[in-house]
């Protein structure tokens, strides 16, 4: 982003002028930062259907029930009995935090092969227009590749622009466990990108994964690329304000008190998904060691300390990323606070010198990178600060992959 005037004042009154801009376009056109998107039909037919259902004459439990509950049900069944259950109600099992890893794989391919069939249909149907049937086509395709048989798909909602959660590794047995937040513009046909691969979910998870190992060869490490919230659509009103993150934060957090085992967990969150990750902070579980975010326009909180977590906090941003242009500030709900990177703010910041970018951060052989894949394995001491007094690393020692005490 470029401008004119890049002085103090100039920057708060384009800061002013911009925040002026968007309270007259929710005073005038009724668009409130309270609208909610519409409710998930599709899964929430399976819920529903689920919360009808019996099991040898017996009712199911509530799929909202604690994780550790459903785990417990699941646990005391057949294989076949849970396999029955995935295929009578797919996209229920496949999204349900308590359910085993395994069996929410398999019930998201039923589910993506049966989305598959209706956009299969769509893509000749003679009511829809050309636009419609070509975006049919698009998501008829991103399903074939999803359902490849060597995909992890850990969670799946055709609805809307769609939501997804892909992992990478061996998620039961891993002894540390990554989790990639992504930003605005996150929907079933942009979680993967041929052109400009590492801006998309798949892309910086696949290359978190194979940076980790490199890493730390002898540590079993699982990425999780996580694009299961709806974000927002561009850079408009949802995009600064924290609705779409309030609401990402909370299915966040559900899946992260629903994960298996007891391995650290890192959290890597990238521009808006900063914010998400702001938002969940405070009610993260303990197993949560690390927070690192990039790009961030903040995570509408004044500082690390006020982010009520006892996870360590990261923070990086290129020089030359636009992200640094954004007003940091919160105003009337508008905007998201303090900027990560600066000394008030108290996160630890890293070297990203080279991450070509808003987008660049997961781009193999670059410092950003190399600096996330050694929080993720937690090879702290390996982290490359951005300040050469290496104040990113005061008070931490050595490699680990045991939690914190």
């Amino acid at each position: 982003m470029t401008s004119f005037d890049t002085s103090p004042q100039w920057n708060v009154w384009r800061a002013l002028l911009a925040l002026a801009v968007v309270f007259v376009m929710l005073a005038t056109t009724g668009w409130t930062a309270l609208r909610s998107h519409r409710e998930s039909t599709a899964l929430q037919a399976s819920l529903d259907k689920w919360a009808h259902g019996r099991l040898h004459g017996h009712r199911l439990p509530d799929p909202e029930a604690a994780p550790t509950r459903l785990a417990r049900f699941f646990a005391s069944l057949t294989p076949r009995d849970r396999d029955r259950l995935a295929h009578r109600y797919p996209l229920a099992v496949g999204n349900m935090n308590g359910a085993p890893v395994t069996l929410r794989y398999l019930a998201n391919r039923i589910a993506l092969d049966q989305a598959r069939r209706i956009e299969r249909k769509r893509m000749h149907d003679s009511r829809l227009s050309t636009a419609g049937q070509q975006d049919a086509g698009r998501r008829m395709h991103r399903y074939e590749s999803l359902l490849n048989p060597r995909r992890q798909i850990l969670a799946f909602d055709p609805e809307g622009s769609g939501r997804i959660a892909e992992v990478f590794g061996n998620l039961t047995a891993a002894q540390r466990i990554s989790v990639v937040v992504p930003g605005v513009d996150t929907d079933l046909l942009t979680f993967q990108r041929t052109h400009r691969k590492y801006s998309a979910p798949v892309g910086m998870a696949k290359a978190l994964y194979a940076a980790e190992r490199a890493a730390s060869p002898t540590t079993r490490t699982a990425v999780i690329a996580w694009a299961d919230y709806t974000s927002p659509d561009g850079l408009g009103v949802d995009a600064a304000t924290g609705l779409r993150a309030a609401e990402g934060a909370v299915r966040l957090n559900a899946l992260l008190h629903a994960l298996p085992g007891r391995s650290p967990v890192s959290m890597f969150c990238h521009s808006y998904g900063s914010v998400v990750c702001g938002v969940a902070a405070h009610g993260m579980p303990r197993r949560v060691a690390d927070i690192a975010v990039a790009a961030s326009p903040g995570m509408r909180a004044a500082s690390a300390a006020r982010l009520g977590t006892t996870a360590r906090v990261w923070a990086m941003r290129d020089a030359s990323d636009w992200v640094q242009d954004v007003p940091y500030l919160e105003l009337g709900g508008l905007g998201h606070g303090a900027d990560p990177v600066s000394s008030a703010f108290g996160a630890r910041v890293l070297s990203a010198r080279d991450a070509q970018g808003h987008s660049g951060y997961f781009q193999p052989g670059t410092d950003s990178l190399r600096n996330l894949a050694v929080i993720g394995v937690g090879a702290y001491d390996a982290v490359t600060c951005a300040r050469e007094n290496d104040a990113c690393r005061s008070g931490l020692s050595g490699t680990t992959t045991a939690g914190r005490a």
